[in-house]
């Protein structure tokens, strides 16, 4: 006797069409922007032994305790906000190729954030190498969300009808 496969009665989510050329574009410039925070992250680690000097030379006050904490804790830093940098590059590029909409609106408030940041990088003072991992890194963020608000792409972020 032939037995219907059990069901949890929740509707199913139609099946999504595929991604359009702007969403894929969107999506690659995500990745681009994982790699070059992975590799900005990897510079500042090797750059990270000049900081005690640095740290010596703009507080010669702090004892060596003190700058020996503070240094550790820009360490700490350094590798915490990299390593979130990267993920959530890797988190959206994954979930707006999906068609998420709640995905868009978080990738265009985290660069909204990353505008923020770059002028606060901006009116800071670094070396050449200290501004062009931010400028490029906020670049691919633009492109990204134009991608995302393009036409063709509102619609692949529609939400689907259930059955």
């Amino acid at each position: 006797m032939y037995q219907p496969y059990p069901s949890s009665g929740k509707p199913v989510e139609p099946e999504r069409p595929p991604a359009p050329p702007s969403v894929l574009n969107a999506v690659k410039l995500m990745y681009v922007g994982a790699a070059i925070s992975t590799v900005s992250l990897v510079i500042a680690l090797i750059d990270i032994g000049g900081t005690k000097d640095a740290i010596r030379k703009a507080r010669p006050s702090l004892t060596a305790t003190q700058v020996n904490q503070l240094n550790t804790f820009i360490i700490t830093l350094a590798i915490v906000s990299g390593v979130l940098g990267v993920a959530l590059w890797l988190w959206m590029a994954r979930a707006n190729g999906q068609g998420r909409n709640w995905a868009r609106i978080l990738s265009t408030v985290l660069f909204g954030l990353a505008t923020l940041d770059l002028f606060g990088v901006i009116n800071q003072p670094k070396t050449v190498l200290g501004l062009i991992f931010p400028v490029l890194t906020w670049l691919v963020g633009a492109g990204a969300v134009y991608f995302l608000w393009r036409g063709e792409s509102s619609e692949f972020f529609k939400p689907r009808q259930l059955v």
